[in-house]
């Protein structure tokens, strides 16, 4: 698929759209686009990934295998 070309018929098919329905929904969906979710995400779960993110540069780091048997009572099989 030619996404350029895709997008030019997807333009020309807009330009001569007049269903204010369909129009109001390529909004809608515009809008959710530009969200970020990181400015979605409360202050604590921020707090929390840049903890992670810090500690995983500093090399402190567990294998899959160690958080998978710490965390085994919460795993269903």
């Amino acid at each position: 698929m030619d996404i350029q070309a895709e997008k030019l018929n997807l333009i020309q098919w807009l330009a001569g759209l007049n269903e204010p329905s369909i129009i109001k929904r390529f909004v809608a969906l515009k809008k959710e686009q530009q969200v970020d979710w990181w400015d979605e995400i409360d202050d604590d779960e921020r707090a929390e990934i840049e903890e992670g993110l810090a500690q995983a540069d500093q090399g402190e780091l567990l294998s899959h295998e160690d958080v998978m048997s710490k965390y085994q009572k919460w795993c269903k099989k």
